[in-house]
């Protein structure tokens, strides 16, 4: 069992400390962890709403609206059920201490990258590369 760090709540990490040492690491889980919570927390918000929502509404106008509200928000929470898949994902990397490296190059992801986007797998200049392929494959 590892021992907990000490992690001020006024703790950001910096360029001039090791890289994914302890405290960033620390610092990312408690990111990450929060994340998830507030997704969850969401959800079940949503399906709570969804249960008690439903109700006869005689307008075929306001039914209409209500339906594509309900769609909306649906589409909504498969989007944070995906991103909850990927905070586990990222989760995963910080156990096994792989959490912070770019997967295509192995290189570190610069820390205002991942401070922004805790979740992510690939360093700016790998992203940008995927993403032209993405696009030259996506035009033919």
């Amino acid at each position: 069992m590892k021992a907990e760090v000490f992690l001020p709540d006024s703790y950001r990490p910096a360029e001039d400390e090791p890289f994914m040492n302890e405290r960033q690491l620390e610092f990312f889980r408690r990111e990450l962890l929060r994340q998830k919570q507030d997704l969850l927390s969401e959800s079940k918000n949503t399906i709570a709403g969804l249960q008690d929502g439903t109700r006869n509404i005689p307008d075929i106008a306001d039914r209409a609206s209500e339906e594509t509200d309900r769609a909306l928000e649906l589409r909504i929470r498969d989007r944070q059920r995906k991103l909850v898949a990927k905070i586990d994902a990222a989760l995963r990397r910080i156990d096994e201490g792989e959490f912070g490296y770019c997967q295509d190059t192995g290189e570190p992801i610069s820390l205002k990258r991942l401070v922004a986007r805790p979740t992510t797998t690939l360093s700016l200049e790998a992203q940008e590369r995927h993403e032209r392929r993405e696009k030259v494959h996506r035009d033919d």
